[in-house]
């Protein structure tokens, strides 16, 4: 596990430091410099994203085209609709320059959650709940989304989630009804989701092994090819920076047990800001932090917290929504900032 320092790192201009980074980044994450070119305006963007039969239209949210492209519909009266949030990497327990009051920030994040004009079906958490894995921790911040208005809150674990302990403290806390270390699946309106726990083995940080993924192959068997799935995790499943563990190192093999799936959503978090990649039938989208924003690939020598003026803070934090509708095969996924 890559340790996190409280030092302020000097900021650079994202373009020069993405022209001297991109190359490399091609060679490790599969992606073209073009690709990363255009994907690099989403970074710090709320992006706005619907999959209607295996098609991806996104814009960030504001553009010229957001009116039309890829902006969900309203919900009729009467409509079957799913509708849940995923918040991420709250570090309840952090205290630094780069945030003093995490803990006011994730109040801020389950406020939003509270005022979003519905109820949503379940919050995600998608891991690093807490900094240093503590009891005291784990309790807190268990209390905190105890006050979502919602009907459930799904988690999985992040790297300092499992901190000295292979994750039993986390598991004591959220793990009943979990399988293995703390994986599992469920059902509902008819999208399948797939909890992974892929932080455990943080000499390869980033890693499913083989347990978990033939849970995966035994669990997606039955399922019809039309079935929309999502699957969330800490770590992408994607190589996005696996110099700085940013990738899942035998996440191929249940990428190939999902390619006959004609729509595939992967969120992660761990990298604390907004990126988003598309292959084939599967789209995935890494979520933003409620606690403190880590510096873009290529950017800095390490992840480190990065310290950004106070008002602009809450610019670089925020929740997730998304919308499906049962029948019509329409998933939304919409990021919006703390601000």
């Amino acid at each position: 596990m890559t340790a996190d320092h409280d030092g302020q790192n000097r900021p650079h201009h994202y373009d020069e430091a993405l022209a001297g980074a991109a190359d490399q980044v091609e060679t490790e994450n599969g992606m073209t410099r073009r690709q990363l070119m255009r994907h690099a305006g989403w970074f710090g963007g709320a992006v706005v994203l619907t999959v209607a039969g295996g098609e991806v239209i996104s814009h960030i949210a504001g553009s010229r085209d957001g009116a039309t492209a890829g902006a969900p519909r309203p919900v009729a009266a009467g409509e079957k609709a799913l509708r849940f949030v995923q918040v991420s990497d709250s570090h309840i327990g952090f205290r630094g320059p780069a945030n003093m009051d995490v803990a006011g920030s994730f109040t801020d994040a389950v406020d939003q959650v509270n005022s979003l004009g519905f109820r949503p079906d379940f919050v995600i958490h998608s891991g690093d709940l807490t900094h240093l894995s503590t009891a005291g921790q784990f309790d807190q911040v268990k209390q905190m989304m105890s006050g979502m208005r919602t009907d459930r809150v799904f988690t999985v674990p992040g790297e300092h989630d499992s901190i000295g302990d292979a994750g039993r403290a986390y598991r004591h806390t959220f793990g009943a009804g979990t399988l293995g270390d703390g994986w599992y699946s469920f059902d509902t309106h008819g999208v399948h989701f797939i909890a992974l726990v892929n932080t455990l083995s943080l000499e390869k940080l980033g890693h499913l092994g083989n347990e978990q993924i033939d849970f995966v192959r035994k669990d997606l068997a039955a399922l019809p090819s039309d079935t929309p799935i999502v699957v969330f995790s800490h770590i992408p499943l994607f190589a996005m920076y696996p110099k700085w563990g940013w990738s899942t190192d035998d996440a191929l093999q249940v990428i190939a047990l999902l390619r006959r799936f004609s729509s595939v959503t992967c969120l992660n978090g761990h990298v604390h800001q907004l990126f988003t990649k598309t292959e084939g039938n599967i789209t995935f989208h890494s979520a933003t932090t409620t606690a403190y924003p880590l510096p873009k690939p290529g950017r800095a020598p390490a992840p480190t917290p990065q310290v950004v003026p106070a008002r602009q803070l809450k610019q670089a934090l925020g929740i997730r929504t998304v919308d499906y509708r049962e029948g019509d095969r329409e998933l939304a996924i919409k990021d919006q900032r703390l601000a």
